[in-house]
């Protein structure tokens, strides 16, 4: 699918779920709130992280960044094993929410910036796909960045990162080293991905 570019409305739009008579909005408790969007990119709320992950699954926008080396390499972290979700597991290079007020290649640059003081680069879009979980449904843009770079991970989000030959990766799969998500959408990209070489 091309790349969906988010479309916010003029105004700022309604916390989902809307307040009743008997309940209160959800409330962010880490002050993060992410847009609500239609598949076509619109958007029509903005939520708490923590209803976004509560299993009432509205959907919002994430990106992906799969970094590959001028060898074929791809580059992996490893989750921190603080989090919440798939801890200790080989993941994407950099993966993370749009937050609400951004476009998706803000959110490219930002996260790649704070997860790997990452910031020289030209992200070249790949597929953009619906991922649905047992708490979750976001929209994921998935990107590449094709090149020799020096990586610095931030060991507070994540516990390391290394380059991993592609057989490698292969190697690993179906054995709980790498995330499920990893696993399928590489599966997906991985011949766009490797035809950027």
């Amino acid at each position: 699918m091309a790349m969906i570019e988010l479309i916010y409305p003029y105004d700022v739009a309604p916390v989902v779920p809307a307040p009743t008579a008997d309940t209160f909005a959800v409330e962010s408790a880490s002050g993060e709130y992410f847009p609500v969007v239609e598949p076509s990119g619109f958007v029509v709320g903005r939520s708490a992280r923590e209803y976004c992950h509560s299993g009432a699954k509205p959907l919002h926008p994430v990106i992906h960044i799969h970094i590959v080396d001028r060898y074929g390499r791809i580059y992996l972290q490893k989750r921190s094993m603080r989090k919440e979700i798939q801890p200790g597991k080989w993941d994407t290079a950099v993966g993370g929410h749009v937050s609400y007020g951004e476009s998706i290649l803000e959110a490219v640059y930002r996260e790649a910036s704070e997860e790997l003081g990452f910031t020289e680069f030209h992200p070249i879009h790949i597929e953009t796909y619906e991922f649905e979980s047992s708490i979750e449904r976001e929209m994921v843009s998935v990107f590449a960045a094709i090149g020799s770079y020096d990586l610095h991970p931030d060991l507070d989000e994540v516990d390391e990162g290394r380059w991993w030959d592609i057989a490698d990766v292969d190697a690993a799969m179906g054995k709980d080293i790498l995330t499920p998500n990893f696993e399928s959408e590489f599966k997906m990209i991985r011949h766009s991905l490797l035809a950027l070489l």
